[in-house]
């Protein structure tokens, strides 16, 4: 059995527009949402995350760390730059190629390719993946290599506005 999370970086700040989009940083709702998503899905889900993959965009690396810092997980996260705007096919093969030691994993990144990725898995309609958003899936596949739509169910879908506020 696998299981994984499909997590959108929290909400990122556009107050320094010299940035590049890769370094922006979380945003004071992010810094608050992150640790409050990840609180709320460690106490209602008794699944544990033990590997974590995360897009290199710092947004999206530092709603990781929050997570990996919460849930004690005690591998290093595994930066993927194949994460950073990322299509659906990009992210089935990042999938695809989890290291198999691990059953449960969270996988950090963007939009729109998370929408469609969740779309995809559960041939579903949903628009738009908000920030720090939270898919969970669960595969009966014996390998990372052979997890599909059709041997994946969606077990949670979660938005910090239902979650939070």
């Amino acid at each position: 059995m696998k299981q994984f999370f499909i997590v959108r970086h929290a909400k990122s700040s556009w107050s320094d527009l010299n940035l590049k989009d890769i370094d922006r940083p979380l945003n004071k709702r992010g810094i608050h949402d992150a640790p409050k998503m990840a609180e709320y899905l460690k106490e209602m889900n008794d699944a544990e995350i033990e590997y974590i993959v995360s897009s290199p965009a710092n947004r999206a690396l530092s709603t990781a760390k929050i997570f990996h810092g919460l849930y004690e997980i005690q591998s290093e996260i595994d930066i993927d730059l194949g994460l950073y705007h990322a299509s659906t096919d990009d992210l089935i093969d990042i999938i695809h190629q989890f290291p198999e030691e691990y059953s449960k994993i969270a996988i950090f990144g963007h939009n729109p390719g998370f929408t469609y990725l969740v779309n995809h898995f559960s041939n579903g309609h949903l628009d738009n993946l908000p920030t720090c958003g939270i898919a969970q899936f669960e595969s009966n596949a014996k390998t990372w290599s052979q997890v599909f739509p059709d041997n994946c169910k969606m077990m949670k879908l979660l938005f910090p506005k239902k979650v939070i506020y």
